[in-house]
Parts: C-alpha cells; structure tokens; sequence
C-alpha cells in the first residue's frame, strides 16, 4: 500500500482523538481496505502513549486479553493521556462486555485513556456495540477503496481499477495477473471467509457458502432467485439458509444482494436478489482471464463495468449514505435505483452506444416519479465522470 496517501477518513480520526470529548472510537470495514494503516498513520502524529495491539490469529483470543492490553496502556497514562488501539477486537472473546466494563471504569476514575476498536466483521462489531456498548462509541466506517484513492495512490487507469479493484494491498501485484488473482484468493478471500465468517458466526454448511460466494461472483450484477441458486448449487439447503449466508458475505463486505425496488418493504424483502460483489477484484480474481482477454470479451466486459457501478453504490450503502435497490416487471427493468431520504434516483447502465428508448426506465417513471434519473456509459455520463464523483453528488436535487 502506498504509505504516502491518505484517507479522507484519516483527518475525521484525527479530529476526534484531538477531542476533550471521550468515545470509544470504532473503525470497522472489509479485510484489506487500510484500517490498520489509516490508524498508524492517524495515531503516529499523536503526543501521548500509544498502545496497540492486534488479536488477528487463527484462533480466538481468551477473555483476558483485552484487559491485559488495557492494564498496559493505563500504566503507559501521562499528563496529556494515552491511546489504546485493538485491532480485529471480535476475534477476543466476550469483547464487547470486557471493553464496556473497563471503559466505565475509566470514565468514573476519570482516566484520559482513548480507545480505537478495529474490526473486519462489521456485522459482529455492530453486534456488540448495540448490546453492550451503547452511547459510549462512534463509527468510522471504511468501503473498499474508489477509482479516485487507487488512481490518487497507484496511478490507476479507469480499465485498470475496473479488473484489479480497489484493494490497495495487492496493487502492486497488478503487474503479474496471476500472481495478484492467487494473492486475492488465497490471502484475501480465503482468510475473509475462513476467519471472519466461518470463524465468529455459526455456520452449519461451509460448503454451501463458499459455492454461493463463487456463484454470486459469476453472476455478479443478475438477478437470480434463491429457487435457481439451490439448482445451480446442487445443495439440499433451503432459500432461507441461502438469504442468511449472503447476508453474511454482505457483512463480510464481499457479497451483497440488492432487493426490488417497490416502494413497499415487505415486497421488497421477498425479491430475487441482484447478486453484486463489494470490489471488482472478487470478480476478475475467479474468472481465470488476464486483463487483455476480460478487455476483449465482450460479455464479461459489460458484466465488469455494471458490477463496478454496483460495487460503487453498494459501498456508499454500506456507509449509510443511502439504499440501493434494482426494479424489474415482466421484462423492463432498471438497473439500479438509490434512495437517500426523500431523493429517489433511476440509474441505467450501459457498456456501449445504444440506439433507442428505455421502456424499463420510461415505466418506472411512471410508476415512481424519481427526483432524477441518469444513463451511465453509452450516449450518457461516461463511466470515469461518474466513478470519480461521490455518490452523494448525484443524489443532489
């Protein structure tokens, strides 16, 4: 990774470490997105003690590992206070029980102790700060990174960030395709699944979840009911089983699946999900292409553009910048629909020009009025212009 850049989010960190104000400081996102160096960037410019401490092993770490890091870093208080930073904290055990207790603590003795939790698991994370610990953290949440950060630090053209993706920890490997899609499979998807997954959640089919992973990377940007993905697994789960594991890759920030769009939630809870991957590189890691022969399929091509656009709202989703839904009846459809409080966006995609009407997005109109609707690629907004922007951008009224 590229020392050198930082994060947008790496100032809002620093701002409230500088705070008088104590909360417990949480930064929580997928494997590889630059938690850890965002926070050593973040805590080196720092004038007080530091205490950091990772419990990333293969195995949970006991219930007294947390105290013992935060009996350290009481011992390491000066005048100005102490940081104290614990990285993959839900790998120790009863975490957010021991971090609820010591930190009450310190506030009643009035200690000025900072505390920075990082996970890899939000959904475990989130887990644990709403039972235990509410009122006393904030959330830094960090998506995968964008074409502008991996253009900022690595130089990435937009046909380089659509196949490598945006993981800064393997782009130095984009050289060599090879080597990068076995570094993406082997140390970034295999030790997502393996250690944030299988590891801290119950899960009674391994098998099943790791061929939904790879099935839901193939048909990255379909619709596919959970009916058909039983069928095209060969597994005697049922659809209930399969929602919950791609709930699970969601949290994982790996795989999600948008729901329809119906202005209705319970409709929408029961749809076909459109299966989208979090960051490209899951995609083109699995296809067994090079770049050139991804460039020059055709069909694979469109697949990677259309997922790269869903991987840019689905992480903008994932950091509670809005909803992103699909909408389809009969055979009119529109690819993705984004919903931020009162703003309701329609966005088409389209890998070339394309001659003609939209019928799908003329009915949707009419059924939904959208604040606005936008062609992405093809005759409308090209692809780059749009990756490069904030979502939030084209939200605006």
């Amino acid at each position: 990774m590229s020392t050198a850049y930082q994060r947008p989010y790496a100032a809002l960190l620093a701002r409230r470490l500088s705070e008088p104000r104590r909360f417990i400081q949480v930064v929580a996102g997928p494997r590889q997105v630059g938690k850890t160096t965002l926070v050593q960037q973040v805590i080196e410019r720092q004038r007080v003690p530091v205490i950091f401490a990772s419990a990333d092993e293969p195995t949970l770490r006991g219930p007294e590992w947390i105290p013992q890091q935060w009996e350290a870093a009481r011992l390491a208080l000066g005048r100005r206070g102490a940081i104290l930073v614990l990285d993959e904290v839900q790998k120790a055990a009863g975490w957010a029980e021991s971090v609820k207790r010591l930190w009450d603590e310190d506030t009643r003795k009035k200690r000025p102790l900072k505390v920075v939790l990082l996970g890899s698991a939000p959904l475990l994370i989130q887990r644990g700060l709403s039972e235990s610990l509410a009122g006393r953290f904030e959330v830094l949440r960090l998506p995968h990174w964008s074409l502008k950060e991996m253009r900022a630090a690595f130089g990435f053209s937009l046909e380089r960030y659509l196949f490598f993706g945006g993981y800064p920890g393997a782009a130095p490997l984009a050289g060599d395709s090879d080597r990068w899609a076995r570094y993406i499979r082997d140390s970034l998807i295999e030790t997502t699944i393996g250690r944030d997954v299988l590891l801290l959640t119950r899960v009674d089919k391994p098998a099943l979840l790791r061929r939904l992973f790879e099935l839901g990377c193939h048909y990255s940007g379909q619709i596919l009911s959970y009916t058909k993905m039983l069928g095209r697994l060969q597994d005697a789960g049922n659809t209930t089983t399969l929602a919950h594991y791609l709930d699970l890759l969601g949290a994982a920030g790996m795989l999600t699946g948008f729901s329809k769009y119906a202005g209705q939630t319970v409709r929408r809870r029961g749809s076909s999900p459109k299966l989208q991957v979090m960051n490209t590189a899951l995609m083109t890691a699995q296809s067994g292409l090079t770049p050139d022969e991804a460039r020059t399929n055709q069909d694979f091509w469109g697949r990677l553009i259309e997922s790269a656009v869903g991987a840019y709202l689905a992480n903008a989703a994932a950091t509670g910048v809005c909803q992103v839904f699909y909408w389809r009846e009969r055979d009119r459809e529109v690819d993705f629909v984004v919903k931020a409080g009162r703003s309701l966006v329609a966005i088409e995609v389209k890998s070339g020009r394309v001659r003609g009407s939209f019928p799908g997005m003329a009915a949707f109109v009419k059924s939904f009025k959208p604040r606005r609707t936008l062609l992405v690629g093809g005759d409308g907004i090209p692809l780059e212009e749009f990756l490069l922007k904030p979502v939030e951008h084209w939200l605006k009224p």
